[in-house]
């Protein structure tokens, strides 16, 4: 079994905490933490078992319902619940978590299982479960405040506040032992020296207002010459020239830093930086994180060689990197990531689409074995024996293909498969075809996968999340740019339509979740940001202005509900929404970039569309507000500086109409050009790019910056002999 790495949620937030001058004080935690384990914890009667169901049997998420038949007695987190703590006057115990948490499971069998334990937490406090990716606005508020208190966060997320929800004290996972020890002297606390609680809440309530703040940038500030190759080279001396990636473990797939990082190698004519973007996106490619068999990548790997994955399985990741990959096979035609994209969207299609065309958000890491016990990884690991029985003379081949030596051994006798050759190393080694290497693969996946699948699969999260289904929708689009594969591009017009039908209010507002039918999250931030990003591109492959008009609603009602006029940014949460210990702005990329850097992009597309100053004049004054954090920490800030190279070169507004315009778009489309947007019609439009540009039995081509355009063209390669994305 893994160790617990309390880093595996955001391997970049751990940068900005040193950031809170005013928490160098905060040594009162510490204090309380000494005395919590240096204290016996004295032993307890076994309370008699019982079946028991608490009110998370009403609620809709695969989370909350496993934990439905706890003897604790949980409460989801709502108004009532809030309202219940401040009524009765106490504590309450937040639990924060996620159905494919590998830690939160063993945390849950351990304490939350048991009656001992959960007669102590019902006795005292109000215990509150809530699912991170349904709340996501409560999970940062307690992982900022455990950041704060610990120097360090992760799932499961374990925090015990006030009434009111300011929190105290808080952690990550505990064993048993330690967690009954912790919260039985918090609430002893709290009985004899409450105001020492009260105290802390206050320091620590400051911290957490005070850690995503972002200040109007008033400072004059030339983005079109900004100089990103010193942020670039100092970004540099992490990077890993064995495995690609970052010098450190465990490693997160990053798909934004990718992205911005093989654009600026290729805007720059940085060979040297396009040779280590490669280098990660193969091995990462080659490493157990990646599902050879099944396809589809887990959350992150264990070590530095992309080896042993944490197996969990999450949409938002699989959809990022369907883009990435997509870009990248559009610039170096690299036949492995045309085949790492079309698995890991068979993956998709097979394991987390539902009839309706939504999206569902994971995969566990673990699965049940034999004994009927949750394990981390079992449905996916193999013996030596295993293999050889199954695959027969291949094997030798296999072997040498997937590492089955001391390169691809996990821990015991199991195996974890990983590449270290390329497909013409394996052919020259065995005297292959490329005919015949293929055939093979297709064939040891086949077996291998029919193998596995006679064992218990991996739980699965059916809910729908709107901000991660927008991230497929952008996946499947830029894989139909690319590919141009129509089955891409039904799949994320069935989900749009979905969104649009389910998701989308009469107020104009967002649902955030969706399952079983019912909606009842009002939206975030990240919800509209992806859902915008991703109309926006169904717009540039489909002509079909009705994504276009709806991203520009969507972008309108941001600005009504979640827009601060102050600093010109965005709030996570709207105005409708009950209020909080703190109102947060997201603005640093991480796993998935921030709502504020999509948004920014977004409005600096729409303002090109719509000919729309404040879009333009918002997009540019936000990024003017991340600039003096992103020269300490571009990786935290790669969406920011994609958008940002938008102001470095010239950005293409490229105007097709005419009976061809689809075919010509396709083939555009399918070119490497990041500074660049599309828009087109097969008739006359009075919409601000494409109005009085329809010439009748013609199909023309406008290359244009800012509106002003060359003479048009009617053929492809001649339109794309007038757009440059080197400076």
């Amino acid at each position: 079994m893994k160790k617990f790495d309390p880093y595996a949620f955001v391997p970049q937030k751990r940068i900005f905490v040193s950031q809170i001058s005013n928490m160098k004080q905060l040594i009162f935690i510490a204090l309380t933490t000494f005395l919590l384990y240096s204290c016996n914890n004295s032993k307890k009667d076994i309370l008699e078992e019982h079946n028991h169901t608490n009110a998370l049997i009403n609620e809709t998420s695969p989370y909350l319902l496993q934990h439905a038949h706890n003897p604790v007695d949980w409460r989801a987190w709502n108004d009532e619940t809030l309202e219940l703590a401040q009524k009765e006057n106490k504590l309450m115990i937040i639990s924060i978590g996620y159905s494919a948490c590998h830690w939160c499971h063993v945390m849950e069998k351990e304490s939350f299982e048991d009656t001992t334990v959960a007669a102590v937490m019902n006795a005292h406090f109000i215990n509150v479960k809530v699912d991170r990716e349904e709340r996501p606005d409560v999970d940062q508020i307690y992982i900022n405040a455990v950041q704060l208190m610990t120097g360090s966060a992760g799932w499961p997320l374990n925090v015990i506040t006030l009434p009111d929800g300011r929190p105290v004290w808080g952690g990550t996972y505990f064993k048993q032992k330690d967690w009954i020890t912790a919260i039985e002297r918090i609430q002893e606390l709290y009985e004899t020296e409450p105001e020492k609680l009260t105290e802390y809440a206050n320091r620590l309530e400051e911290g957490i207002k005070s850690m995503d703040l972002v200040e109007l940038n008033t400072a004059d500030v030339d983005l079109t010459s900004y100089d990103t190759n010193s942020l670039v080279e100092t970004w540099k001396e992490s990077f890993d020239h064995r495995f690609g990636g970052y010098k450190r473990a465990p490693k997160f797939m990053m798909p934004n830093n990718y992205v911005y990082l093989l654009r600026h190698a290729v805007q720059n004519d940085d060979k040297e930086l396009l040779d280590y973007v490669n280098l990660t996106l193969t091995q990462m490619a080659y490493g157990g994180v990646y599902d050879a068999v099944g396809g589809g990548f887990s959350r992150y790997s264990v070590d530095k060689k992309w080896h042993v994955p944490h197996f969990e399985k999450m949409l938002y990741d699989n959809a990022q990197m369907v883009s990435l990959y997509s870009k990248a096979y559009a610039f170096t035609q690299k036949e492995l990531y045309k085949e790492i994209v079309f698995e890991t969207l068979e993956f998709i299609a097979n394991e987390l689409t539902n009839d309706e065309g939504a999206f569902y958000s994971s995969l566990d890491a673990d699965s049940e074995t034999k004994t009927g016990e949750l394990e981390e990884g079992t449905y996916y690991i193999y013996t030596k024996e295993e293999l050889q029985t199954l695959l027969g003379s291949d094997f030798d081949i296999f072997k040498e293909y997937y590492n089955v030596n001391s390169f691809g051994k996990w821990e015991g006798d199991h195996y974890v498969l990983i590449r270290d050759k390329s497909d013409m190393e394996i052919q020259k080694e065995f005297s292959f075809s490329s005919a015949d290497l293929q055939k093979k693969k297709a064939n040891w996946k086949k077996q291998l996968l029919q193998f596995r699948n006679q064992r218990a699969k991996p739980r699965l999260d059916n809910k729908t999340l709107t901000s991660w289904n927008g991230l497929m929708i952008q996946g499947y689009v830029d894989a139909y740019k690319t590919f141009q594969k129509k089955t891409y591009l039904d799949a994320a017009l069935k989900n749009a339509n979905f969104i649009v039908d389910k998701q989308l209010q009469t107020s104009g507002a967002l649902f955030h979740n969706y399952k079983d039918g019912k909606s009842s999250i009002n939206g975030y931030l990240e919800d509209y940001a992806s859902v915008i990003e991703a109309f926006i591109s169904l717009y540039e492959v489909t002509m079909d202005e009705k994504w276009l008009i709806t991203a520009n609603n969507l972008a309108e009602y941001t600005f009504t509900k979640f827009f601060d006029e102050q600093n010109h940014m965005f709030y996570f949460t709207s105005i409708d929404d009950s209020k909080l210990v703190s109102r947060n702005f997201e603005y640093r990329d991480n796993v998935i970039p921030a709502s504020n850097s999509i948004m920014a992009k977004n409005l600096f597309k729409l303002s090109h569309y719509f000919d729309n100053p404040k879009y333009a004049e918002t997009a540019k004054q936000m990024l003017k507000n991340v600039q003096p954090e992103a020269d300490k920490y571009p990786s935290g800030f790669s969406n920011w500086l994609d958008l940002l190279s938008n102001y470095q070169t010239k950005y293409y507004e490229v105007v097709i109409v005419g009976e061809k315009a689809s075919e010509k778009i396709s083939e555009i489309n399918s070119r490497y050009i990041p500074n660049m947007l599309i828009a087109g019609s097969t008739s006359e439009s009075d919409s601000y790019l494409l109005e009085g540009r329809y010439s009748e039995g013609k199909t023309l081509i406008y290359v244009c910056v800012n509106n002003t355009c060359k003479l048009p063209v009617t053929e492809t390669e001649k339109a794309l002999e007038s757009i440059k994305i080197t400076r």
